[in-house]
Order: C-alpha cells, then sequence, then structure tokens
C-alpha cells in the first residue's frame, strides 16, 4: 500500500493527472462554446457516423466501412469550410481575452451601463405599453437564434432599444440579442415553448422568452403590449409582474460580478415572489 501511495504521487502522474484534467477543460469549454450553434448538429452527424463505423467494423461490412473512413479522410477540411464563421467568431474571442482578468469594478461598469439602458427602456415602454423582447445572452452560445436576426452590433443604449421596439418599425418584431454591452441583432426568432405552465392570457413574446429558458441561460426581459407589465424568464423560470426594484435586483443580482449577496437574493426571489416554475 505504501509502495502504491508512492508511486501515485509522483512526478509523472501528477503530470498525467493535469494533462488529462485540461483536456478534459478544453472539451467543456469547447462544447459550451458551440451549443446553441449549427455546429451541436455536426457533432450529433459525426456520432451517428462513428456508430456505423463500430457496426460496419462489427459485422465486417467492408464497403460501408470504406466510406466512414472517407468521410472521417475528409472531415476536417469540410468542417473547416463549413463552419468557417463559427471558428473566426472563435478566435475573435480566444483574442480578446485579458492577459490579466478584467479589474471588477471595469466589470461593475459594464454591467452598471447595461442595467440603466434596459431600465430607462423597460421603463418607457412599460408607461407606453409597447411591446418588447429583450433576450441577454449568459455562458451559453446564441449564435443559432443571432443568425436570424438583422444585424446592428451596436452599443447598448436605453434609446437604441426604445426605438427599436418602436410600432410599425422594420425591426420592432422578434427579439432584440444582448451580448455584453453590445446589441447584436435586432428581430430574432426565438424558439416558442409549449408548456402547459404558460398562463394563457400571455402572448407569443412571453412563449418565446419561456422557449429560450428552456434551451439556454439566457436571460430575457418581457415587456407586455396589453399591460405593460414586465416580465423575467432565466434558466426556465418566470418571473411576471416586476416592479422596477424587483428587476432591478433581480438585473443587478445576475448581471454584476457575483457575489455572495446576490446568491442569497436569488435564492429568495426564485422562491418567495411570482415566479413559476415552468418545468
Amino acid at each position: 500500500m505504501q509502495n502504491f501511495i508512492s508511486n501515485l504521487f509522483t512526478l509523472n502522474t501528477l503530470t498525467n493527472i493535469i494533462d488529462v484534467l485540461f483536456v478534459w477543460f478544453l472539451i467543456y469549454k469547447l462544447l459550451m462554446l458551440i451549443r446553441g450553434t449549427k455546429a451541436i448538429q455536426l457533432l450529433k452527424g459525426l456520432l451517428i457516423i462513428i456508430i456505423i463505423k463500430l457496426i460496419s467494423w462489427f459485422l465486417n461490412l467492408h464497403t460501408v466501412a470504406y466510406l466512414t473512413d472517407q468521410v472521417f479522410n475528409w472531415a476536417v477540411i469540410v468542417i473547416i469550410i463549413i463552419f468557417a464563421p463559427e471558428i473566426r467568431r472563435g478566435l475573435e474571442k480566444l483574442g480578446r481575452i485579458p492577459i490579466f482578468l478584467p479589474v471588477k469594478n471595469e466589470q461593475k461598469d459594464i454591467a452598471d451601463n447595461l442595467i440603466q439602458a434596459l431600465d430607462k427602456s423597460i421603463q418607457y415602454m412599460s408607461k407606453r405599453r409597447i411591446g418588447a423582447l429583450i433576450t441577454i445572452q449568459m455562458d451559453t452560445g446564441l449564435e443559432e437564434y443571432v443568425e436570424t436576426g438583422i444585424k446592428l452590433n451596436a452599443d447598448v443604449t436605453g434609446e437604441l432599444l426604445i426605438n427599436i421596439f418602436i410600432p410599425n418599425t422594420p425591426l420592432h418584431d422578434g427579439a432584440v440579442i444582448v451580448n455584453k454591452n453590445k446589441v447584436e441583432v435586432a428581430a430574432a426568432y426565438l424558439p416558442l415553448s409549449e408548456s402547459n405552465a404558460i398562463p394563457k392570457k400571455l402572448g407569443t413574446r412571453h412563449r418565446a422568452a419561456v422557449g429560450i429558458s428552456e434551451v439556454t441561460d439566457a436571460l430575457t426581459v418581457v415587456v407586455s403590449e396589453e399591460t405593460g407589465s414586465v416580465m423575467i424568464t432565466h434558466k426556465n423560470h418566470m418571473l411576471q409582474d416586476l416592479s422596477r426594484e424587483d428587476y432591478l435586483n433581480y438585473l443587478r443580482a445576475q448581471l454584476e460580478p457575483r457575489e455572495e449577496k446576490t446568491k442569497s437574493f436569488l435564492s429568495s426571489l426564485l422562491t418567495g415572489h411570482k415566479g413559476e416554475n415552468t418545468k
């Protein structure tokens, strides 16, 4: 036993452990990066081809095995050609990663600017009963839905959000998708939820907000066109009829640099307010 323990903690063993953990970390980050994009469908297709390859090997299907080998031989080139835009975006994100982590004050300033812009637009549209659907990207990529919208790539401001949702304008239908401090697209299409837990009185915007919360961790703000009420969906939860204080506290808890106090607020809001689990 002593020999086993001593061998376990040798430099070579520790190096191998770190090597394996690092590879698994890269795989995890890659999956998180492509989640919500067309690339995830490619992975499913490759998995099917791998299964066919194993079956052909087990049953000695030489022709099928030859064809699957050709697919794998050309797969790298095909992937590069098909997913050139996604690869470019990934490299751009990698290049934007700072050598040193951003100062928490800078992160807070960015979050505060986004929250102020959201608050200004929500207040304006809620009082005038202008319908709005604003989705904020969190950890899960939303590229699949970004591709359905009209590209803006503009700084987030309250005035911009208000103008987008003014009725009878080209961009007012659909969702605005915000990533960090940028309005990426407007008039984007989000998946509609089929949940029976959604009240019948809620319309398409609300179902789209719940739908995106079912498949991603995006935070979505909805302003009702009929009542002017504010709803937030996040991680398959609906928080309805929020007051200004309620939605500001929730946005700060989710968007500002994380601290222990935000966790306690989130727990109390999800369990104690008018939230409904749509599962």
